[in-house]
């Protein structure tokens, strides 16, 4: 080592670096907030460690290889009102095939399908890409649209009258 900088820290050392009190350091270890190398009995807090958890520029920074950023990930929940059980069985599986794409795929959705009877009322909930999510509330609007009569709206059930 060239620099007067020590490579590793104890739990107290850290601990009156950052002003804290020595059970706070050991529950960041715990926690696995902190990471640290047991040696014996005592934990040992690598010097870059201890700089990530106090903001300080570490120097490893500049050599580091950006992380890639995942694309943003989209939620939508459909809710298709009068729907009947075989329709609702029919578009799920349609909603679930449209959904499907190769492992590890960028495109990849996870699709719920969830079916009220009582209620004659499905709801899809649709996770993944902004562009694959697009691409399956296309679809879910072009079967279930007014101009398409492939999913009709179910009947409610007759009144009883006595």
């Amino acid at each position: 080592m060239e620099n007067n900088e020590r490579e590793l820290y104890s739990v107290g050392e850290v601990a009156e670096r950052l002003g804290l009190h020595v059970r706070t350091v050991r529950s960041y270890v715990r926690d696995g907030r902190l990471k640290a190398v047991r040696i014996g009995k005592q934990y040992r807090i690598a010097r870059e460690d201890f700089e990530a958890l106090a903001g300080l520029p570490t120097a490893a920074a500049p050599t580091e290889t950006p992380v890639a950023r995942r694309p943003p990930e989209v939620s939508s929940i459909v809710q298709i009102d009068s729907v009947g059980a075989d329709s609702a069985s029919r578009l799920s599986t349609l909603v679930t095939a449209g959904a499907q794409a190769p492992p590890g795929s960028p495109g990849r959705l996870n699709v719920q399908t969830i079916y009220d009877r009582e209620q004659q009322r499905m709801k899809i909930v649709i996770l993944g890409s902004a562009a694959a999510t697009a691409g399956l509330l296309q679809l879910i609007d072009a079967v279930v649209g007014p101009e398409n009569t492939m999913f009709p709206p179910s009947t409610p059930p007759a009144a009883h009258r006595g």
